[in-house]
């Protein structure tokens, strides 16, 4: 116990003392990327009338107007700010870290941008702590997966709090013991569940995981202590909530090999999972011409987790979003598979209904995750399949600069309360040469 001990005080050494020097240019430039596509994804929501709600009952109990609220009028205590800023996964158009299925950004990047903007700090200051608190949670992912997510748990948020505490710790300047008890305090406030994902309820367990990092690293500077094997102990976060901890994978290459530098951007708003569904679909019919009353049946094969996300019955727009049918109804009906193809005026159309029934799913164990055959089975008897290992957007065929700019556009367009997302998008890039995130904020 005393290595597993040594393994967590070293994570909370690394969050307080990291030099800039143990910044590089390339983890640096992925920080950019991931905090652009946070941007955008949390544009695309703005006017989104679940977010207007929450901003609304939150409103009513918030501390000083000192962070503001991406696309919105509206200006927030950072606690509050950071909840709402969170609604960045409420697309799922946002990052995905695909070793764990987490998506960093959402959690840690609404802490760091609240808090930074509430104490004055600079966007340097800023990207450094969003920087560390990504690589806290995926890191905390890797300890506890796959069993961790297999027993329900909502990765994003359970181990999102983490990034966001150790984000928050490292701009309040905390030392290491400090670090480790906010760490702790964070263990205490972790939750999220996957039966969830295709409701609302998701996205209060994401905003509470930015809103309670931030109130984590608050108090452990007051004075608060945890547990020091809160995280791995014999009745710690770790083997409450998972298997046998891999500690390990919280300090292996640390400083060296980043965590951050494995992030991915998606170009549909669904399930990571349900992209090569999409590529193939959107190939298929641009190759054979295939027209939706053309198809008589299609199989969509793939492994495990795909199947135990996607093979569901769509109810409304948040279960297209994690559909393996609606992978394969929208791109093939509309050509395309956007905000749009996802809106709950298109899910519960008549015909998209209809092509979703001609859908089978069915398991192939020897498929690797992130990968889909799709076969489709004309009226006319012709039989097309497709087999797609690396979707666009992953690690093997990442999104562009250019493309997450775009992406940025054409969602704070859809969102519409952002006036320049080209100004934005420069500060973004250049964040590291801005004294004040606030400054930032404001262009939002």
């Amino acid at each position: 116990m005393a290595d597993d001990d040594a393994a967590v005080a070293t994570l909370a050494r690394f969050v307080a003392e990291a030099a800039d020097g143990e910044f590089s240019d390339a983890v640096r430039y992925e920080a950019r990327r991931t905090i652009l596509n946070y941007f955008a994804s949390a544009a695309a929501v703005a006017a989104d009338p679940t977010l207007g709600a929450a901003v609304r009952v939150l409103a009513r109990f918030s501390g000083p107007a000192e962070a503001g609220l991406i696309g919105r009028p509206q200006r927030l205590d950072r606690l509050n700010a950071a909840f709402v800023n969170a609604a960045a996964n409420f697309l799922d158009f946002d990052d995905t870290h695909l070793e764990t299925v987490i998506h960093p950004g959402a959690p840690t990047a609404a802490a760091v941008f609240a808090f930074g903007e509430a104490t004055g700090a600079s966007g340097a200051a800023v990207l450094e702590a969003f920087a560390l608190g990504a690589e806290v949670a995926c890191r905390m992912g890797n300890m506890v997966s796959p069993g961790h997510y297999a027993r329900g748990w909502h990765i994003t948020a359970t181990c999102g709090v983490f990034g966001a505490a150790a984000g928050t710790a490292r701009l309040l300047g905390l030392d290491a013991g400090t670090v480790r008890n906010a760490l702790g305090i964070a263990a205490s406030q972790s939750a999220g569940l996957v039966e969830n994902l295709a409701n609302e309820a998701k996205n209060v367990a994401v905003g509470n995981s930015a809103r309670n990092g931030i109130l984590a690293a608050l108090v452990a500077a007051e004075g608060y202590d945890a547990s020091a094997k809160a995280l791995h102990g014999r009745l710690g976060w770790a083997r409450a909530m998972g298997d046998e901890p891999r500690l390990a994978a919280l300090t292996d290459g640390l400083g060296r090999e980043w965590e951050l530098s494995k992030n991915t951007y998606k170009p549909y708003p669904a399930g990571i999972v349900m992209h090569a569904i999409i590529d193939a679909c959107l190939e298929l019919r641009g190759d054979h011409g295939l027209a939706a009353e053309a198809v008589a049946a299609v199989t969509v094969a793939g492994d495990s987790l795909l199947l135990a996300r996607g093979d569901r019955i769509v109810a409304n727009h948040r279960d297209a979003r994690v559909s393996i049918h609606h992978a394969v109804a929208a791109p093939l009906l509309a050509g395309a598979a956007g905000i749009p193809e996802f809106s709950e005026a298109f899910v519960l159309d008549p015909a998209v209904i209809a092509l979703r029934a001609k859908v089978t799913a069915e398991l192939d164990a020897d498929m690797p995750v992130g990968a889909a055959r799709v076969t489709v089975l004309t009226t006319s008897g012709e039989c097309h399949e497709l087999t797609v290992h690396h979707a666009r957007g992953s690690r093997e065929k990442p999104l562009t600069d250019a493309a997450l700019e775009d992406k940025l556009r054409e969602l704070a367009a859809i969102g519409g309360g952002i006036d320049d997302a080209d100004r934005l998008i420069g500060a973004l890039w250049d964040l590291e040469r801005i004294a004040d995130v606030g400054k930032v904020m404001a262009l939002t």
